[in-house]
């Protein structure tokens, strides 16, 4: 729904009659925490919510790709739901191959039970649609919804099920809507094409370090390794980025040999890599929209921004977006001030988690010996200046919050 950031005014609809106070299209993670979140908040301010897919959350539930879930999400998430076999992160290896320098974050160094967590990308969405589900909140499923138009006191839709078109009218429209970065218009805040492509699937290890994620930069891109499946450990959820024509020649690999491949690019830290399951790809990217609100239309998560999954910080800001939105609305009602209070709100945290999260994914890949070294100096001096360290953990952690 892309369209739906149209902010063209038009006054055909004037003064009809609303449907819904809220209309959120797209019932990824973000879609549902912000539906959850405003079904939550409407005994203080009761407010009429309407949640739009075109897909049914039970596929979603299958989806076998890992996510990770900051402490910070963790807690804005846990009074909505949380997921029973989450994996906790309690330490952060970061390290280039080739050269050195290295940092450790550990969670004993900030007083917190765990740095974050991996999820399965269908458990989360199964925890969240069960949350929205006994709440008033209006769920069109298999539905798809077409060009929006505004006039001066809202927003009318069409939307499409099993071939029969209706049209609605909302106060507010929320845009939702993920997708991959190839799938995707360029935005209109910044666009690049990082000329990588992301191997993913479950590995396996023989010497694994249990609740240990480790960031391996390469000269092609980084590696990360997320531990998954709970206290007995040995696997992890791998994201291998590589120029597409090496990441087309690895999947045509066979296992033993992805693997090989795999250990030579990672190292030995956790002996051997012994399996691999469910590989997969898919382009990288940046796209991030120049604002937010647009009239009565406001965007959050991936229709926001798409992010290179280095430090892994797409969801948590699409996450940090849908609740200071839900606070914005229950503060102020389906009303553009409360669109102005969350688009002044986000602005700060946007910036700084686009900008190094783009940073660090082109600076680690230019294969420079004497960018290398300065590189390694700083993830050296890291462990030795504890504030700065401090300060970008907890921005990773939990953004910036007004």
């Amino acid at each position: 729904m892309n369209e739906a950031l149209s902010s063209d005014a038009h006054t055909a609809h004037t003064g009809a009659p609303f449907d819904f106070d809220v209309t959120i299209v797209g019932a990824g993670p973000v879609g549902l925490a912000l539906a959850g979140w405003l079904a939550r908040r409407s005994a203080t301010r009761p407010m009429s919510v309407a949640l739009i897919d075109a897909r049914d959350p039970e596929a979603a539930a299958s989806d076998p790709r890992a996510i990770a879930v900051s402490q910070g999400s963790r807690m804005i998430l846990e009074p909505l739901c949380w997921p029973a076999d989450a994996t906790t992160i309690q330490r952060i290896h970061v390290s280039q191959r080739g050269h050195f320098g290295r940092t450790v974050i550990d969670h004993r160094e900030h007083g917190l039970p765990a740095l974050g967590y991996v999820l399965r990308y269908g458990a989360i969405v199964h925890a969240l649609a069960d949350a929205v589900r006994p709440t008033p909140v209006h769920w069109f499923r298999g539905t798809s919804a077409q060009t929006p138009v505004q006039d001066a006191d809202g927003v009318t839709l069409s939307i499409e099920t099993a071939h029969v078109t209706r049209t609605l009218r909302t106060r507010i429209l929320v845009n939702a809507e993920g997708g991959l970065f190839h799938q995707q218009k360029t935005g209109d805040g910044g666009s690049r094409d990082y000329g990588q492509t992301a191997l993913v699937g479950t590995v396996s290890v023989s010497a694994p370090q249990p609740h240990v994620a480790w960031e391996r930069f390469t000269r092609e891109g980084p590696i990360a390794l997320l531990p998954i499946g709970g206290v007995r450990g040995g696997d992890y959820a791998l994201v291998w980025c590589c120029t597409p024509d090496e990441a087309q020649r690895r999947t045509a690999l066979s296992d033993e040999a992805f693997l090989h491949e795999l250990g030579a690019a990672f190292g030995d830290r956790m002996g051997s890599f012994t399996q691999i399951k469910g590989r997969a790809s898919f382009p990288l990217g940046l796209n991030a929209v120049d604002a937010l609100v647009k009239g009565r239309v406001a965007a959050i998560g991936n229709a926001a921004q798409t992010l290179h999954p280095v430090a892994g910080q797409g969801l948590n800001l699409g996450l940090r977006d849908a609740h200071a939105l839900a606070d914005a609305l229950a503060q102020f009602g389906a009303r553009p001030l409360a669109l102005a209070a969350f688009a002044q709100r986000r602005a700060l945290d946007r910036r700084l988690t686009i900008g190094a999260t783009d940073t660090l994914a082109r600076l680690f890949t230019v294969d420079f010996p004497p960018l290398a070294a300065l590189r390694g100096l700083a993830l050296t001096a890291l462990e030795f200046v504890p504030p700065v360290k401090t300060a970008l953990a907890r921005q990773m952690m939990f953004g910036q919050r007004r």
